[in-house]
């Protein structure tokens, strides 16, 4: 018994590898980084001596980015309700902001810490599990990192997945580094899957099928933050936007705006009462997107300006972070980035659905395949195949009604029966709760 449960280390080539790009990581930050001040801020977290605790003894969720921040919110809220405090990690830059926009403030600043993850080494790990000392962790969706899970085995702390994905291309890779995969894998306490596809490929990476189970999505029970319902139906009246016909290209990436901009820029100079939204998913971006809008001779106004949409404003570059529901809850037609760019992969589609936004979609949405298949199943979604394709889904979505009161329909009909994952992820947890209360 004592040999099932001994941690098992990770291969030497893996560590060694950490070690060589170390150095190239905290380069790439540095050139990120907004001054040398944020600059030392993100090394303390990544590579310690790391920040104080505010409390101890915390539910932990590791959260990479913006989605996965998204999809946690819910779980994440319902603890601090309840009084426990918690810590989120994130891997992103977008994600951390994300994470504080939500929960950095009353009522739970007391409550509440969002860091840096640390740099998957075992020195650095152990020091962080020694000055947090949280009672549990929750990894959420993608991001699993083999010396974390192990020294959470070391430490006797409950490390689960939560609404687990992995796409077919993901397993392949992880398929080809066995001996690192599968060790980690068995090191996991527990894992909740999306679907049964990415359960059966995970326990063919060699997780014990009897530590897994499938209960959906959780992004499936969300509801739009009533305060940004509020905000954009003022936003249309103090804009005056009642008239206008407003399109959204959401979580883009390169060339993505460029593209479909070009297949817009007729139709925007052609119908004044045409307006299209950009949401950049990179913040580093903003300046580059605006670029793109000048070259086409595109009338823009920016958020980051605190610029109001205009009678003349073709182009509204939503340059902020955290207002995705309020560009959405603007949008009668939207498309979700990141699945027509290379490699691609696609991004949360639900959200724009929640509100009843007819929503196109790239083909590179393998990230999201099991979600968006059930859509197309429904014919609740368009999918284009290159960017003239999409502008005329979405232009189409403008004028024709039946489709559109059609694709909303379908669209709802999905959601309704997928709902009651989050309470699923709950129970899990609490029940691990209990347990260590009890221990």
């Amino acid at each position: 018994m004592a040999q099932k449960n001994a941690v098992q280390q990770t291969p030497f080539w893996y560590n060694f590898l950490l070690t060589c790009i170390k150095p190239l990581y905290r380069w790439k930050i540095k050139q990120r980084a907004e001054n040398a001040a944020a600059f030392q801020q993100e090394c303390i977290e990544r590579f310690g001596p790391f920040q104080p605790p505010k409390n101890l003894q915390t539910i932990w969720f590791h959260v990479v980015s913006v989605g996965e921040t998204n999809a946690a919110q819910p779980l994440i809220e319902h603890y601090l309700k309840l009084g426990h405090p918690v810590l989120v990690t994130n891997t992103t830059k977008t994600g951390q902001a994300r994470a504080k926009s939500l929960f950095l403030k009353a009522p739970y600043l007391d409550l509440f810490q969002a860091v840096y993850l640390p740099v998957d080494q075992k020195p650095l790990l152990k020091q962080f599990f020694d000055v947090y000392q949280p009672k549990l962790l929750a990894l959420v969706e993608t991001e699993i990192w083999p010396n974390l899970i192990a020294e959470a085995k070391q430490q006797q702390i409950p490390c689960i997945l939560l609404n687990a994905r992995l796409s077919e291309k993901s397993a392949k890779g992880y398929g080809k580094v066995a001996r690192l995969t599968k060790p980690m894998l068995q090191q996991l306490t527990w894992m909740l899957a999306q679907d049964q596809a990415t359960q059966q490929r995970y326990v063919a990476l060699g997780l014990d099928q009897n530590k897994s189970q499938v209960v959906g999505n959780i992004k499936f029970d969300i509801t739009a933050p009533q305060h940004y319902v509020v905000q954009a139906e003022q936003f249309k009246q103090d804009w005056q936007l009642e008239h206008r016909q407003i399109i959204t290209l959401a979580s883009t990436h390169a060339p993505e705006e460029e593209n479909l901009l070009k297949q817009l820029q007729p139709h925007l100079n052609a119908n004044p009462n045409l307006l299209c939204i950009v949401v950049p998913r990179h913040p580093e971006r903003f300046d580059e997107v605006y670029q793109v809008c000048q070259s086409l001779n595109l009338n823009t106004q920016r958020r980051s300006l605190q610029q109001q949409i205009q009678e003349d404003t073709q182009v509204f570059l939503a340059d902020s972070m955290g207002e995705m529901w309020l560009w959405y809850g603007l949008s009668q037609a939207c498309f979700v980035g990141g699945s027509l760019n290379e490699p691609g992969g696609g991004h949360n589609i639900l959200e724009p659905m929640v509100l009843d936004v007819p929503t196109v979609i790239g083909p590179r949405y393998f990230n999201f395949q099991s979600i968006v298949d059930e859509f197309v199943a429904e014919q609740g979604i368009l999918i284009g195949g290159d960017a003239a394709q999409i502008v005329q889904q979405l232009l189409s979505c403008l004028e024709n009604t039946a489709q559109k009161q059609r694709l909303v329909q379908q669209a709802q009909l999905v959601l309704q029966r997928n709902t009651g994952s989050l309470q699923k992820h709950i129970q899990l947890i609490d029940h691990y709760l209990q347990q260590i209360a009890s221990s």
